[in-house]
């Protein structure tokens, strides 16, 4: 009884040994992380924290100005990403983006603001809000030049 279980102590021990070599082996070499990459990665992540914050702000808000928060929120999360991105990696395809992300945060707040309007006014509004949009991304495209 006692060989048969020193047998099975002595099968359980090469087992383990067997499966934690197995598992060293599976495991990847340490990796250095690149501070860049980790710099980007906390500002992203700061970037979203900032969101969800400026977005909660927004639950206490009623009708349209609850919209116009959400518009304002969104609009600086992707403005922000812009400008992160511009900033890790500077390029004319990067500014461009930034500028972009510029004319449509405030067409899509403008368009927002537009609904607290009726009839003519409002009109009028989502008019002058298209044409500042138009405006905008004629620059842009003069940036590619």
């Amino acid at each position: 009884m006692q060989r048969k279980l020193m047998w099975m102590c002595a099968a359980a021990v090469s087992c383990l040994t067997a499966v934690t070599a197995q598992a060293q082996m599976n495991t990847p070499p340490t990796a250095t992380v690149d501070p860049m990459v980790a710099e980007y990665k906390a500002a992203r992540d700061k970037i979203s924290a900032d969101y969800k914050t400026d977005r909660s702000a927004c639950d206490a808000m009623k009708d349209n100005a609850k919209d116009v928060c959400v518009e304002e929120a969104k609009g600086k999360e992707k403005l922000a990403k812009a400008e992160l991105d511009q900033k890790m990696k500077p390029s004319d395809g990067n500014a461009r983006k930034v500028a972009e992300a510029k004319v449509d945060v405030a067409y899509s707040i403008a368009k927002e603001k537009c609904d607290d309007q009726k009839g003519e006014a409002k009109a009028t509004c989502v008019k002058q809000a298209k044409a500042e949009e138009s405006k905008g991304m004629a620059e842009v495209k003069a940036m590619k030049k």
